[in-house]
Parts: structure tokens; sequence; C-alpha cells
């Protein structure tokens, strides 16, 4: 979930439309027996028409496979774009969260200060439904949705008296509750008022296994875990209270995932107090039904200083996956991509390497300035597994200035996110995020947000880059990051990256695919856009197999757009 900055511009009149290319209405062979060519008439739309000569002789396949070819080619116009209504009621400052299609209903979940809505949109994106989840508390210090088929899971937190609540409901296609709320845990002895959250909420892919976990640092050499896990319908599996030692003063949690089997994994990571890279990191266990950590293990990393690590499941193979840049000296710039595997069933380290980057890749994600410092702005965003045990790493060049205050990439990892006032810390996954939510202490003057290159990088199961390539960008915005960045549409033959193109002082909404041998093609710029909405690519749901919902604005007023392709 993420807040749109008031935000307004002049636009065009009418608040919403359906754009959508007419049908094809005919593919016809017209010919005359006595001639030497035949034309085939293919109408797109009403006001589109294109002939091919084809000599008769050609036999029917080869035709069939030419028009097929032609088609393909010019299928990109085909994008059906639907935009709902602005709210006139929603507050312009809102936050909002994509919760997904139900029943063939999208449900958008939508909040100002104390006030908390579902609105409903059917499926020409009109709103249906308006529900306000008026049995939530007064003061909601989080919230965190999972989406099935039928309904949604509201995970919400807040603090009455000494007492911490973590609890969940059920909501339905209607965006109306379905039961009571469920009480999944408390925290007593909060003995002040608590401004962030203190429980952390993950789920395994298959949405059949929940975790809750909490994290009391208040003695520094031993951290105590709390898990509550949970099947789908929320009943308790196992509760365990585990101490975790912290060898060193700066170590810390991180990075927790749940496999399908409902086993924990997470990593323990020791730092510096100046925040910089993390010299020693361990890979940390916990089974399901286990009342202790399963295992604790060293990984080596022979000498490398990690930063942006990443955990990932490999539920398939049955593997865990340890990515993260690397520099080989302290503070120093980024040489690499780190990759560690582990194999669950056999509780063994199966692959440890460090990829180095070419100049000639450096200078491709760089474009300009030294090739030296090319990475030193990348941040990795995404990791999409392959069923082969392979997988594609995707990061995003991504920094800020700001007059009077300068950060650099060790300001923005390892210091605010995971320090915290009070005994408990909690845990977020990074993924999808920018670096500087984690410090937000540059508010005292314009802020300037940029989202450059996206690089992509194969790997092979044994850790080799097999391909890379960059999706090439150049975005800025003041005092906000909504309309910067990307989104990601996998149509399963390939990936579709969609972002903004600054032309002027418009941002004009763009699509590159990317083929699983890396080449990337940069489709035409959207032809059937509606004047006057600024799109959010980078907080956009995939919601179907081709079909995407991307947020907007129009005359500050947030609303929505469904993609068909």
């Amino acid at each position: 979930m993420y807040s749109k900055n008031n935000r307004s511009r002049r636009l065009s009149d009418g608040c919403s439309r359906r754009i959508k290319p007419e049908p094809i209405i005919s593919i016809q062979m017209v010919g005359e027996s006595q001639g030497l060519t035949a034309r085939k008439t293919v109408a797109l739309t009403r006001s589109l028409t294109f002939e091919i000569q084809i000599p008769l002789d050609m036999k029917k396949p080869v035709v069939s496979l030419l028009i097929g070819l032609f088609l393909a080619a010019i299928s990109v116009s085909a994008q059906q774009i639907t935009y709902s209504e602005p709210d006139r009621d929603d507050a312009r400052a809102l936050s909002f969260e994509i919760l997904g299609k139900m029943n063939g209903r999208l449900l958008v979940y939508k909040t100002y200060r104390d006030l908390h809505f579902v609105s409903v949109f059917d499926n020409d994106m009109k709103m249906t439904d308006k529900q306000r989840l008026d049995f939530l508390p007064d003061k909601v210090l989080g919230t965190e949705f999972l989406t099935y088929p039928d309904f949604v899971y509201m995970i919400y937190q807040y603090q009455r008296r000494n007492v911490f609540y973590c609890m969940a409901v059920k909501i339905g296609p209607d965006g109306k509750k379905m039961g009571d709320p469920i009480q999944l845990d408390t925290t007593a002895g909060m003995n002040f008022s608590a401004n962030t959250k203190v429980y952390s909420f993950i789920n395994s892919d298959d949405k059949q296994k929940l975790m809750i976990f909490k994290i009391n640092s208040r003695n520094d050499k031993m951290h105590v875990l709390t898990t509550l896990l949970f099947d789908k319908s929320l009943n308790l599996i196992k509760k365990s209270r585990l101490g975790v030692e912290m060898p060193q003063r700066n170590d810390f949690l991180a990075e927790f995932s749940l496999d399908n089997e409902g086993d924990m994994a997470c990593i323990r990571a020791s730092g510096t107090s100046q925040n910089d890279n993390i010299n020693r990191i361990s890979l940390i266990i916990k089974k399901a039904e286990d009342d202790r950590l399963s295992s604790i293990s060293d990984i080596p990393i022979k000498g490398l200083y990690l930063d942006d690590i990443r955990i990932k499941v490999d539920n398939l193979n049955k593997h865990y996956v340890i990515t993260s840049y690397y520099s080989k000296q302290r503070r120093g710039n980024i040489d690499g991509i780190y990759y560690f595997l582990w194999d669950k069933t056999s509780g063994k380290e199966l692959v440890t390497s460090a990829t180095q980057f070419s100049d000639e890749f450096r200078a491709d994600a760089r474009g300009e300035g030294n090739v030296k410092t090319a990475f030193n702005d990348f941040f990795l965003k995404n990791i999409i597994l392959r069923k082969d045990g392979g997988f594609i790493v995707i990061s995003e060049s991504a920094y800020t200035s700001t007059r009077g205050n300068t950060l650099n990439r060790w300001d923005y990892l390892y210091g605010s996110p995971y320090w915290s006032s009070m005994d408990y810390y909690y845990w977020n996954s990074p993924m999808g995020y920018y670096p500087w939510w984690r410090s937000r202490s540059f508010t005292n003057s314009m802020t300037r947000y940029f989202a450059d290159n996206v690089t992509v990088i194969s790997f092979s199961p044994e850790g080799k880059m097999e391909w890379s390539n960059v999706v090439r960008k150049s975005q800025y915005d003041d005092e906000t990051d909504n309309f910067i960045g990307y989104g990601i549409y996998n149509s399963g033959d390939k990936l579709n990256f969609l972002f903004n193109v600054q032309e002027k002082r418009d941002n004009i909404l763009t699509d590159q695919s990317i083929a699983p041998n890396g080449q990337i093609n940069r489709n035409p710029t959207f032809k059937n856009l509606d004047r006057g909405y600024n799109f959010m690519p980078r907080h956009a749901k995939q919601v179907g197999a081709r079909q995407m919902i991307i947020p907007c604005q129009y005359r500050g007023f947030t609303c929505f757009a469904k993609i068909d392709y």
C-alpha cells in the first residue's frame, strides 16, 4: 500500500471513457482465375485496412502463416483500456491498494486518516459498491492483504491501552466482511503508545500457509522470535517462541520467507555501526512443527561485502536462493552479484558463486559517467524463478537529490529499517519498494526522485550468467515517486515492462518486452490512451493471464485503468 501525493494538472475534459479498437471485421480472398496474383484483404478496424499481394499458386498453409505473422506483428494495437471514474468523495491524499479480482469483480482498498473503504468495480470499471470498514479501530497501525479467488484476508494491527493486537478479517467479493474479526495474537506490557507495527506477515506461494511473527530485541545478545503459523482457514498450526543468538553487536534478522510446507527461512546478518556493507550472514531455518530452530548455517562470502540481500523460496526444486550485490572492499563500488543455493532436502549448500560485471555491461547499464560506479545506484527489485532451477534478477537504478542533504546507498540500506525505539522491530519485504522508504529524514526541503535504467540478468541453475540486457529509461519527479518506476506484466512467453516516458510535461505510458533469450522488443507507445490520465505503473497489479490494473490520476483524483491484452 502506498500514499498518493496531492498533485493536480490542467487536463482535458472527460472523466471516464472506454477506448477500444474496433473488432476484426473480415479476412477474405479476392482474385480472378486468370490473374497472376490475389489480394488478401485484412480489415483490422473499420478505418484501417491492409492489402497483401500474394501469388495464386502459393499454398494455403504458407498464406495462413504469412497472415498469422502479419497479425502478430500489429497485435500491439489491440490492447483495450477501460478507465474507472474518479470518486469525487475520495480525499486527494488517500492511500490505496489494489486487492485483485474475485468472481469477476475488482476490489480496491482505500484509506484516509482513520477512514477505511473497499470499492468494488465491475468488468466495465464502473464502481458498483463502496463499503466502509467501520469495524476497524480508530488508529490502525498496519494492514496486509492476501487475495484468494472468492475472498481476501485483511491482517491489521492496533494498540488499545497497553495491549497490541494483531487481527484478521475475511472480506467477500461484495466488499463486506464475512464474519467477525479473528484475534491472531496479542502483545501485552506496551507501556507507551506505539506508532509502528509490531507484527510482520508472510505467506507461502500457494497461499495455503500464513505466518505472523514478532521480534523482541530488548536483549541485544539474544533476540526473541515469536512465530504463529496458520492454515488457509486461519486455524493455528504452531506457535513458537525462539531465542536467536546475536553474536555481533550489530546483528539483525531480515529477509523472512515461508515455503509451501510451512517452513520458515530468514537471514541473520552482521553489519557495523556505520550502517555499511554486510560482512557475515547465516541462513536460519525453522520447520513448521518444530519448537526450536532447525538449523543455523553460516554462509561463506569469502571476503566479500554484501548489501541488498534477498532470499527466494524455490518450492518446485525445494531450494532456497539467496542473492545480493557485493563489493570487494568496505563501502566500495558494486562489483557484481553474489549467489548462494541451499538444498532443503539434504540440508546442504549446493552452489556458491560471485559473478563480476564486465566493463561492457557496466557501460551499457550506466549509459553515462564512470563505469566503476555504474551499479552503485542499482537495487534488486524482482527475482523470477524458472522451472529448471535458473532464475532472473531484475534491478533498477534509483536515487534522490535533495538540497543540503545527500544520501548514499549505505544510508538507505541497514540503518533505519531495523532500528526501533521500542523493544520490538518489524520486517517488511523491500521487494517493490524504493530504497528511500527506509529513511525519510529529508523532509525539510524539496526532494527529487530518480528512477533510471533497469537491468535484467538470467542465471543458470549453477549460478552462471547466461545473458544480460538493459531496459533504458530516465525518469524523475519532485516530492513524489508514484509516477516513476515500472510495472511487470508476465504473459508466460515474455516479460513486459510498463513505464512512463516523459515527453515535455506529459507522461506517456510505454511498453517494452523481453524474451526468454534476453532480446528486448521496444513496442510502440500505447496509441489509444485517453488524454488527461497520469499512470502509476510501478503500482500496477496483474489480475489475470492477460489483464492488468494500473492506478492513475485524473485532475488530482485517483482512478484505475484496466488493460486487456
